[in-house]
């Protein structure tokens, strides 16, 4: 196997003991046949995921979803939590980090053996075609995609369009969510009743195809007069053209993507899936669990 392992860089003691156990670990699992490559998440390259067999993510979730977007359809991702908050209260949650320090060896067997659980996570995208004919399209978002002015203290205005419905909007952004990433941020931007109403829409066979999307900050007489405008489930692109001096799409809370006024953007769930490997539980069964405590 071809194998890369990035890794998040700092100084805390128990992460850098936890990445030793992991390289004894591959050494002791992997071939001579098999190639183990370590980088830190700085200094790695879309470049350095070619070809890959497998890539394992040594980090928390923040580390993961960075580093996603360099990452194909083609390749499973392993992830596997540093610091656990099972552990130690200022750990991390690592929702999409199945893998732990005291599991990593037999679940990289697992790996080896085909017999992981693979979870093929639904991802945004945003085109964005400018006033002069380019396009570009961003990278894949696998939580979320913010779309607003560039300046926090003015307002984003654009003209929206999802399916037959439209209207010329003024909010503080728009943010897209997959189903998957709805607690990085957009349940966090919404009221519990507000959120479970929007999630009462939901069929699970439409996770892979719809996503989640909230303008933030608009009045409440919009709300309730033009509420596809203001949250929806859909599996509809949505579409926006500017009307701000400078606006930008931020997908997952990485790299800006800026435009100007009289930009088209259009969102929609279809960039390429990325391949989670879990081995306890799928991610809808995760989620489902974290659902029931609550």
């Amino acid at each position: 196997m071809n194998i890369l392992v990035v890794y998040k860089k700092n100084f805390e003691s128990v992460h850098d003991s936890g990445l030793m156990e992991v390289k004894e670990a591959l050494s002791r699992t992997s071939s001579e046949s098999d190639r183990v490559d370590f980088k830190p998440r700085e200094h790695v390259r879309r470049a350095d995921f070619i070809a890959r067999d497998l890539v394992i993510v040594f980090g928390g979730d923040g580390t993961l979803t960075s580093l996603s977007h360099n990452i194909d359809a083609s390749t499973p991702v392993m992830g596997v939590n540093s610091h656990p908050r099972s552990e130690d209260p200022t750990g991390s949650f690592g929702f999409y980090m199945d893998s732990s320090i005291s599991t990593f060896e037999d679940d990289v067997k697992t790996v080896m053996s085909g017999k992981a659980i693979v979870n093929i996570l639904p991802r945004l995208q945003a085109i964005i075609d400018s006033t002069s004919g380019n396009r570009f399209t961003t990278d894949p978002a696998m939580n979320d995609l913010l779309i607003a002015n560039t300046h926090q203290y003015a307002p984003s205005k654009y003209h929206l369009r999802r399916g037959e419905q439209q209207c010329i909007q003024q909010s503080s952004g728009l943010l897209f969510s997959t189903w998957f990433g709805q607690g990085a941020w957009l349940r966090n931007a919404m009221s519990s009743d507000e959120f479970n109403t929007l999630r009462s829409a939901v069929e699970e066979n439409d996770v892979d195809s719809h996503y989640f999307v909230l303008a933030r900050d608009i009045p409440p007489s919009e709300r309730k007069q033009k509420s596809w405008s203001w949250a929806d489930w859909t599996g509809a692109s949505t579409t926006i053209t500017s009307d701000m001096h400078r606006g930008y799409v931020v997908p997952d809370g990485w790299d800006e993507v800026h435009f100007n006024r009289g930009a088209t953007i259009t969102v929609n769930a279809e960039a390429p899936p990325l391949q989670l490997l879990t081995f306890r539980s799928t991610l809808m069964e995760k989620l489902r669990q974290l659902e029931a405590n609550e």
